[in-house]
């Protein structure tokens, strides 16, 4: 049976986790759902359990007492990640657990906590499936967006959900770092953009093209802007170097010379940023900086970053959000032109001639 509560209000709530795993587009957007949590549960135990990947992101998080990673995905014994977690969450005692991820491993984890007899006294999840006791009112459509199902859930558990975008709280050796980049490129506020130009080795077809930012970079430089900018990871790095290729001396090329914390504090100066479809295009929308991204194969209600600052572009055709992984004409990015994605530009930001 399915009820609603009023969770933060209960005095025997005191010690919660929070469980969200997937890919760092869906991390960055739950980092709002965190904060909510946090504040609605102030002065309460609050843990996290995210992938090992996504564990850096929190280190020195004051909203977390604790955060930990299970590796279930490279352990030469398939099922000791699963005893581990189940041992280190039925240890805890939990009075709540939110799971925020609700895929069938996460639920078959909490079944199997349940039917071992662990008591979990409230269970908060996105489906409306045992072994949860609070879920969202209605059923959503898988095409709902990620943050309107995490809400729903939450406020299930009475749990206000008012922040409308990610935070993070950033070391204070990455702002270093980022002052040091930043002087070393002599890039002045407000007078460079920052491209993220790449994605996934998986995702390919969300990217705009090495020729595309080129030709959007020479124009922007044209017209009175400083420095370009690249940031990436490790697959991004040829696309990266193509696109400097084409550019002048004025494009900075800091594809894989930055920690993951390193950049949001490059993009908090920024004029603007270009993105692809790309988890480092959520890690940006940290800052407040104008940010343009450019949707193909993939819807943009879903994947847009969080952020009024934020803004999507994607070509008018039937075959758009079709979430493929191989296209013999990839028309939906072709149609966005450097020509188009300046002119949006021009009309939602300004920078110095």
């Amino acid at each position: 049976m399915f009820v609603r509560a009023d969770l933060p209000a209960d005095p025997t709530v005191r010690r919660i986790l929070i469980i969200k795993w997937s890919a760092m587009g869906d991390v960055m957007i739950a980092t709002a759902l965190f904060e909510d949590i946090a504040r609605a549960f102030k002065g309460r135990e609050l843990h996290l359990n995210t992938s090992p990947a996504w564990e850096q992101l929190f280190v020195g998080d004051s909203r977390f007492q604790r955060v930990f990673a299970v590796d279930f995905r490279n352990s030469p014994r398939p099922f000791a990640p699963l005893r581990e977690w189940l041992l280190r969450v039925r240890r805890a005692r939990y009075d709540l657990i939110i799971d925020l991820q609700s895929n069938d491993r996460s639920r078959l984890l909490l079944a199997l906590l349940r039917l071992g007899g662990a008591r979990i006294p409230h269970l908060i999840g996105i489906n409306r499936r045992w072994p949860y006791n609070l879920v969202p009112e209605t059923d959503f459509p898988r095409s709902t967006p990620i943050l309107t199902r995490m809400r729903a859930a939450l406020n299930a558990g009475g749990i206000p959900t008012e922040t409308d975008r990610p935070v993070l709280q950033i070391p204070e050796r990455h702002q270093a770092r980022a002052r040091q980049l930043l002087a070393a490129h002599q890039l002045a506020p407000g007078r460079y953009a920052i491209f993220l130009a790449g994605c996934s080795a998986g995702g390919r077809l969300k990217r705009w093209g090495a020729a595309r930012y080129a030709a959007l970079a020479e124009r922007l430089h044209q017209q009175g802007l400083d420095r370009m900018v690249l940031i990436g990871g490790p697959d991004d790095m040829e696309e990266c170097r193509q696109i400097a290729e084409r550019c002048g001396a004025w494009l900075v090329n800091l594809c894989g010379q930055t920690a993951i914390l390193d950049i949001p504090a490059l993009c908090e100066s920024a004029c603007f940023i270009v993105a692809n479809d790309t988890g480092t295009a959520h890690l940006a929308a940290l800052t407040t900086t104008p940010m343009t991204v450019i949707c193909g194969p993939t819807d943009p209600v879903r994947v847009k970053p969080l952020g009024e600052n934020v803004t999507a572009l994607q070509a008018d055709l039937p075959c758009v959000n079709c979430y493929l992984k191989t296209c013999s004409h990839q028309t939906c990015m072709k149609m966005i032109t450097p020509a188009r994605v300046l002119r949006h530009l021009q009309q939602t930001v300004r920078w110095p001639a």
